[in-house]
């Protein structure tokens, strides 16, 4: 089993939307690919209940049955529309894969 970890910050004002508004619009698309990316084998979006200097805005903890499922969810179409909106409105994104 693979866990899959990535956190955002998001630009305020991208888009004319803030932070909040970003990583919860991330959190609702995210989770709709349950079921819509047969790889995924759990997936949990949290969005940040207090903002700090040093605070990112939106974590997601999936996992998956191995690295090639991994890759195959990378480059799903419906995963892949999420990606974008992130990159165009990401201030910094980090990740780590790890097996479990």
């Amino acid at each position: 089993m693979l866990k899959h970890i990535v956190m955002w910050r998001f630009k305020d004002g991208a888009k004319g939307k803030s932070r909040v508004q970003h990583a919860t619009w991330v959190k609702e698309h995210l989770e709709a690919l349950m079921g819509v990316v047969p790889q995924i084998r759990s997936i949990e979006v949290g969005v940040a209940s207090y903002q700090s200097d040093t605070s990112y805005d939106a974590v997601l903890i999936s996992t998956f049955d191995n690295k090639e499922a991994l890759d195959s969810y990378k480059v799903h179409p419906a995963h892949m529309a999420v990606a974008q909106y992130c990159e165009e409105v990401r201030e910094s994104r980090v990740d780590i894969d790890y097996e479990v």
